[in-house]
């Protein structure tokens, strides 16, 4: 074998493994009802770290085979992506029951350790050549990062030409072209193995049955409930980047889909289309042959309550989707609709696929359609509306179990509110319909963000200016840009009454008509708008029994309801019913941080410590310092991760460019270390990088809400430019802190180098996970300025070193 490495070949390899951790997100979107970036990322950290902890303890036996282990290691990867996350879905794994099936919490760690192993093989491959070719690790560690870039960013574009699941069988086939470069790039003595791995990957591609592999999506998802009604059968399915789409019809038990309408109506919907997202719905597409009448079931809607305050209205749809407030505004007599969706092949449903079926609903009159994320559109137009309608856009199965808790939700934050008003005409009204849950939660968190967004705007008195109605199924929030005016408040009243839907607020209401025909044991909706409107606010949020403070543009988990406080006394009521009332995702996100903890001391720490290395350890401050670096960089990527999902429309782009960026921009800063080898040069320079990251941070901190604002229009290429544009100053001086260390210790204690990377690994690991938690309890701007502090300690640190 030659001296030279295969430096194409890793790069190939390392973009493969990147691409597979954005793909992950979409895949887990799929079969389960979240990203779950946080615990992809902690598990690839994983995997990186106990590949270098192997790699550490058994180097010498692997130093005379080199070449072929590297072969193993790479040929490994490249079956272990599809293969540990088929094996993954064998797992009996269901969030829902995490609470109380004892058996989960082992069932989450079983598909935490198979989602790790790509990642250790490919950690292991790439870790093994930068020891082999150390000399050259400078241009070893620009192919890699490279690729890694190239590969994070270029997944993107394949998920546009193919689906998740077909992606899998590409990163495998291009796992095994990298190790069929390989052999050429380090002349192996065994020639058939380069036509081998070719032939292999061709195999891979070509000859694998057209509907392997297969995704199994969780049975409690809408679309797998939907499907064991009998007649249910998909007719037409397309697949995105931003989600799987799947249609189905049912001409036995034809679908009725018409949230929360009133048990008073007479009129059922026409014949329907269910349309699923990543098995989460439905939405319909609803026949419409051009006849109004045929739509007189929409008036009998909570959501139709402001056509009857507003006469002809001009109309902007927030979250289209397959139209269903698009047909509604229409029946009401709009005079001009403004439909905006973000997903193309949702809109391409309405008006290509299914046009006829949908009576060419997104071309006619006054109706057009705009392919924008909701807040961007908004930002960009000048124009005012009468009516901005904010679609009900989850399912009420997902919606009331808490599967949403740690989705970031942009649409729902004061911020948000506070910029729908402002396109709204001066007797202008935004409407905002969610599902109906009780004990009340997101009703009233909704009304608390309604009413600091309208204090915030400098509004005297709020309270005149809001309107809630409940049905049995559904809540309508109405925000107007001025007091209701008497009239309004008695055609809101008539609304009501014709349809026995209750009255949860408006201005001037009496306890006696609340909760007059969906009776509750109490007027909650009635008393907690009140207690939101009074002095004692605060107080209520604090003692009720769920998070209701209102959400926030640094803090927009709107859906998390879970309070520690509250969590035993809903444990205990788990065989009277209480267990829907807890909100599964926090729980879940804390025994991931517990299990991350956990297995990076079984796959990291301890088996150097069992070993030689332990009569090496390294002294408490170079501890601290690779421990501090760790943390702080995972605090970092995490927040901007998750901050960049505003500004880039949805969590996979935010996942694929803040890890590009942070990659290759990190490398720089790695390159830029080497340079500043001595010793006192080194320290000065952390301390400078520290320096000029928390100035970037504290500037970011200050300027990105308005900056996104501003530019949020743009389009996908520009926003990802500017993204990267924003990223690299921090990422480059967030590069420097490693290298700097580990050159350190290369000059005062080699010995201690294992110790230094398997402390970083484990920081790292359990730091993805953590940097979450805290961001969902004291926002994104928090864990950034903690992120800062921690680099500040750890620069001090390094100035103790021997």
């Amino acid at each position: 074998m030659t001296s030279r490495p295969p430096f194409f070949a890793i790069g190939l390899l390392s973009g493969c493994v990147l691409a597979y951790e954005v793909l992950l997100t979409r895949l887990f979107s799929m079969v389960l009802w979240h990203h779950f970036a946080y615990m992809i990322i902690s598990a690839a950290m994983l995997g990186y770290g106990a590949s270098g902890t192997v790699l550490t303890l058994l180097k010498e036996k692997i130093a005379p085979h080199v070449g072929a282990v590297y072969l193993i290691a790479v040929t490994a990867t490249a079956f272990l992506m599809p293969a540990a996350f088929l094996l993954a879905q064998q797992v009996p794994f269901n969030p829902l029951e995490l609470l109380w099936d004892k058996t989960q919490p082992g069932k989450l760690f079983a598909v935490y350790l198979l989602m790790m192993l790509p990642f250790f093989c490919g950690g292991l491959a790439i870790g093994l050549i930068f020891w082999r070719f150390g000399s050259e690790a400078g241009r070893i560690y620009a192919f890699d990062v490279l690729g890694a870039g190239a590969g994070s960013l270029g997944v993107i574009g394949v998920l546009f030409l193919a689906p998740p699941e077909k992606v899998l069988i590409i990163l495998t086939a291009l796992a095994l072209l990298a190790a069929a470069i390989a052999t050429i790039e380090m002349k192996m003595r065994l020639k058939w193995l380069t036509a081998a791995y070719f032939g292999l990957g061709l195999l891979v591609t070509a000859a694998l049955p057209g509907t392997w592999p297969q995704l199994h999506p969780s049975p409690y998802k809408d679309l797998n409930q939907t499907l064991n009604i009998a007649g249910a059968r998909v007719i037409e399915e397309y697949s995105g980047p931003l989600g799987k789409i799947t249609v189905v019809e049912n001409k036995r038990i034809p679908f009725r889909h018409a949230p929360g309408m009133s048990l008073n109506a007479v009129d059922e919907p026409p014949p329907q289309l269910a349309v699923f997202v990543d098995g989460n719905g439905p939405a319909v597409i609803t026949k419409f042959d051009g006849k109004l009448a045929s739509l007189s079931y929409l008036d009998q809607l909570t959501s139709a309550l402001p056509y009857h305050v507003l006469e002809q209205p001009r109309v902007l749809a927030l979250g289209a989707g397959t139209g269903s407030d698009v047909l509604q505004a229409l029946y009401h007599g709009a005079t001009s609709i403004d439909a905006v969706e973000l997903d193309r092949n949702v809109i391409d449903l309405v008006r290509q696929r299914f046009r006829d079926f949908a009576g060419n609903l997104y071309t006619q009159p006054g109706v057009q359609v705009h392919e924008a994320e909701a807040r961007g559109f908004i930002n960009a137009s000048d124009d005012r509306y009468d009516l901005i309608q904010v679609a009900l856009l989850d399912s009420f199965g997902v919606a009331s179990a808490g599967l949403y808790g740690l989705s970031e939700s942009y649409l729902y934050t004061v911020e948000a509110l506070q910029t729908y008003v402002s396109r709204l005409t001066p007797d202008g009204i935004l409407a905002i319909t969610r599902w109906l849950t009780l004990p009340p939660r997101d009703s009233l968190k909704l009304f608390a963000t309604a009413v600091v967004a309208l204090e915030r705007d400098g509004v005297p008195n709020p309270a005149a200016r809001l309107v809630m109605i409940r049905g049995w199924k559904t809540v309508t929030l109405l925000v107007k840009n001025s007091d209701f005016t008497t009239r309004e408040i008695e055609a809101i009243k008539a609304f009501t009454r014709t349809r026995s839907f209750d009255l949860a607020y408006y201005p001037g209401m009496r306890t006696t008509e609340a909760n007059r025909y969906n009776r509750l044991e109490q007027p909650y909706f009635f008393e907690g708008a009140v207690a939101l409107l009074s002095p004692q606010r605060q107080a209520f949020i604090d003692r009720y029994k769920f998070y209701i403070e209102p959400a926030t543009d640094d803090q927009p988990h709107f859906f998390r309801f879970f309070k520690w406080d509250s969590a035993a006394e809903l444990f205990a009521l788990r065989e009277q019913g209480g267990m829907p009332l807890i909100d599964w995702s926090y729980p879940l996100l804390v025994a991931t941080l517990i299990q991350a903890f956990a297995a990076s001391i079984l796959l990291i720490l301890a088996p150097l410590a069992v070993s030689q290395c332990r009569r090496t350890l390294p002294a408490a401050r170079v501890a601290l310092y690779f421990l501090a670096i760790g943390l702080a960089f995972m605090f970092m990527e995490i927040a901007f991760i998750q901050k960049f999902v505003l500004f880039l429309a949805h969590p996979l782009y935010a996942v694929a460019v803040v890890l590009c960026a942070f990659l290759v921009f990190a490398a720089a800063g790695s390159w830029l270390a080497e340079r500043w080898q001595t010793k006192a040069a080194g320290s000065r320079h952390v301390f400078l990088s520290v320096i000029v990251m928390g100035a970037v941070s504290l500037l970011y901190l200050a300027v990105l809400p308005d900056l996104f604002q501003a530019l949020i229009h743009l389009p996908d290429a520009a926003k990802i430019a500017i993204s990267v544009a924003l990223i690299a100053p921090l990422a480059v001086c967030m590069g420097a802190p490693f290298p700097t260390g580990i050159m350190r210790l290369a000059q005062t204690a080699q010995e201690t180098i294992p110790w230094a990377w398997a402390i970083n690994g484990f920081a790292s690991v359990v730091g993805a996970v953590l940097a979450t938690l805290l961001a969902i309890h004291l926002g994104f701007a928090m864990v950034i300025l903690l992120a800062v502090l921690i680099y500040g300690l750890a620069a001090i640190a390094l100035r103790g070193f021997a």
